[in-house]
């Protein structure tokens, strides 16, 4: 009877609210999230892209093309679209750009996986086909790329200028990649190796709105974005002795809540006089250390700014931290937590001038190894997009510096490794032969893109790349502005190999971690389309959070 019982009866392990999709309602699930995160950015690749305009939940618009911002800013709760926003966060952290390519390429993937998967062709052979193609390919670009001379300042500026255009930088980007190139010359130094090793760290960008683009410029040494604390203060000290505080020069108050209790208004002088006392000695204490110049992360109390004036000490109160933290990079300084415990070994030294135009402090060190980009533009959302196409292209050209490697760009590079890919194909056995030709024609996705976001004809354009590819013009890729197929590199389109070797690799990593689930068990809903039916769930409807996309 009981063994009855246990045929007839399924054993329930899972809680009623959770969820589950198995097998194929899985991979199509995953497939699904994947693609339409890849839509999204897709029409921002290439020189013709097209911005979003985002909308968080406290009302704040970003306006921008970048991709991994796009993604970021994205309100997705769907958990294999996020996975897919950890490809182009990688892409970002380790080459700087390429992450709508990471992200598109990841979706032309998938998409085509899907159709091997409906010729019951198993995700493992698919999987280690995927594997196969993007080593194949991270080879192919090492023999495709060219070596440069990492000292040749108009190549560095032309892949400057290829991160730079579609992005808000395009405009001005002749003059802004020559700051771009003269800011990574100033903080590329040589290691025991003779290779190049460029620390971004001592280089630093402020923005500026009410200007143009054009106005932007490198400084050396750090700027503060703040006004004196005191009008009879010197703004100006040459030679200076700077003093970075991360202490308040205030009264120091009580740990805990106290009361003072006053009788008479002896007394009462008694605590101001007691104050001031206070005050005085800290101010004191820095005239004793010979301090000219005061950057304080923290408060000044009115009655100090009051006694550093007198004393012909310029200060300045609430600077950023990030901006401290630059400065003793470039002035020598130490930070100082403890006023007290401060001696003039934490002192820095160098020059402190006011722009009154720009109400902003320029402080240069001795040998400042820092430099700052300033940029402007007319409004927040210009220079805040400007800014994100800047820290692209400084880090493109920085692997550019660091790695010496570089591609023609405009989907050459795209179209020769499929082509040679397919080559490849034919020394592959089993299925897998399937897999490295659908990876092949995945990465033609890119000039296919360009191509469509550009308003040009993307299938005539493929026809065209692939027969110039097939006469060994490795460099013929498409010119977006007049519809040809050129020799990009000639033309200045260039992109470092290291940042195409990563997209590569991402996607590649991330399609066949997408491939490889065949199971989802959610605690809870996995759709927020609440029509669905019970048991397949989520892939019949929305996808969490994203329902709105598809």
């Amino acid at each position: 009877m009981s063994q009855r019982m246990q045929q007839g009866q399924p054993m329930i392990v899972m809680s009623e609210d959770s969820q589950r999709v198995k097998d194929r309602d899985a991979q199509d699930y995953n497939i699904r999230a994947a693609r339409a995160v890849a839509e999204a950015v897709r029409s921002t690749l290439g020189p013709k892209g097209m911005d979003k305009m985002l909308v968080d939940s406290m009302g704040s618009v970003t306006i921008t093309n970048d991709g991994v911002t796009i993604l970021q800013e994205m309100d997705i709760d769907n958990p294999t679209a996020e996975m897919i926003i950890e490809v182009a966060e990688t892409q970002e952290d380790e080459a700087g750009d390429g992450t709508t390519t990471a992200v598109a390429v990841t979706g032309e993937l998938l998409k085509n996986a899907e159709d091997l998967l409906e010729q019951d062709i198993h995700p493992t052979a698919i999987i280690k086909g995927f594997h196969l193609a993007a080593e194949q390919a991270r080879e192919e670009i090492d023999d495709i790329a060219e070596e440069i001379d990492t000292d040749d300042e108009d190549l560095l500026r032309k892949t400057a200028e290829t991160s730079m255009t579609g992005k808000g930088a395009e405009v001005n980007k002749e003059h802004l990649s020559q700051l771009i190139v003269d800011a990574v010359r100033a903080v590329t130094v040589e290691d025991e190796d003779g290779e190049n090793v460029v620390d971004l760290e001592f280089l630093n960008i402020e923005t500026q709105t009410g200007r143009s683009a054009g106005e932007s410029d490198l400084l050396e040494g750090g700027i503060v974005d703040k006004d004196p604390v005191h009008d009879n203060m010197p703004v100006e000290a040459t030679d200076a002795d700077i003093l970075l505080l991360n202490d308040p020069i205030e009264v120091e108050e009580t740990d805990i809540d106290t009361e003072v209790s006053v009788t008479d208004p002896d007394q009462l002088q008694q605590f101001l006089d007691r104050e001031e006392k206070q005050l005085r000695e800290k101010v004191d204490h820095i005239v004793d250390l010979g301090a000219d110049v005061v950057f304080c992360q923290k408060g000044i109390d009115d009655l100090a700014q009051h006694y550093l004036a007198k004393e012909g000490i310029l200060a300045v109160r609430r600077a950023k931290k990030s901006d401290l933290e630059f400065l003793s990079e470039v002035v020598g300084a130490a930070i100082v937590s403890d006023l007290e415990s401060a001696t003039a070994e934490d002192l820095g030294h160098g020059d402190v001038t006011r722009d009154d135009e720009d109400e902003l402090f320029y402080v240069e060190g001795e040998n400042a190894h820092g430099v700052t980009l300033l940029l402007r533009g007319s409004t927040d959302h210009v220079v805040d997009e400007l800014e994100r196409g800047i820290q692209d292209a400084l880090d493109v050209v920085a692997q550019t510096v660091s790695d010496g490697r570089v591609l023609a760009g405009g989907g050459a590079i795209e179209v020769e490794l499929a082509s040679r890919l397919r080559d490849y194909a034919d020394s592959v056995s089993g299925r897998e032969q399937l897999a490295v030709e659908a990876f092949a024609d995945s990465l033609e996705l890119v000039p296919r893109v360009l191509a469509e976001n550009a308003g040009l004809d993307s299938i005539d354009t493929l026809v065209d790349l692939r027969a110039a590819h097939d006469e060994d013009e490795l460099r013929a890729g498409l010119n977006v502005f007049t519809g040809d197929v050129e020799d990009t590199f000639d033309a200045g389109v260039v992109e470092p190999a290291h940042a195409k070797e990563q997209a590569v690799s991402s996607a590649a990593e991330a399609a066949n971690l997408v491939l490889k689930i065949d199971d989802i068990i959610s605690a809870g809903d996995l759709s927020t389309d609440k029509g669905d039916d019970e048991e397949g769930g989520a892939p019949g409807g929305g996808m969490g959070g994203m329902g709105g996309m598809m």
